[in-house]
C-alpha cells in the first residue's frame, strides 16, 4: 500500500487536473471557496495538506464535479482502508 505522502500527492496532482479543466487559478479558487490564503490550495495540491471535509462540497461544485464523486474520490487517497471497505476493491 503506498504510503500517505505518496497518496497525498496523487490527490493533489488530481486535484490540480481539475482544477486546470476548470479553468481556475490557485488564487481564484481560493476566493471561490472563501479560503483567505490562495497558498492553502498549493498545499492541497502538493499533498502537504488535504481537502477540509467541511468545504469538500463547495470545491467540488466549483471545479463542476458531483459532490458525492468527489467526495469517494477523494476517500480513495485519504483513507483507501475505509474507500476499500465501503465501496470494495475494485470501485474507483
Amino acid at each position: 500500500m503506498p504510503e500517505v505522502k505518496q497518496l497525498r500527492k496523487l490527490a493533489g496532482d488530481w486535484l490540480k487536473q481539475r482544477r486546470a479543466d476548470a479553468e481556475l487559478s490557485q488564487a481564484d479558487l481560493a476566493a471561490r471557496l472563501g479560503l483567505k490564503y490562495y497558498t492553502f490550495i498549493s498545499q492541497v495540491e502538493n499533498g502537504f495538506s488535504r481537502v477540509p471535509t467541511e468545504i469538500m462540497g463547495a470545491w467540488a461544485n466549483e471545479l463542476g464535479i458531483e459532490q458525492a464523486a468527489f467526495a469517494k474520490h477523494l476517500l480513495m487517497y485519504y483513507e483507501p482502508e475505509l474507500h476499500r471497505l465501503l465501496f470494495g476493491a475494485e470501485s474507483k
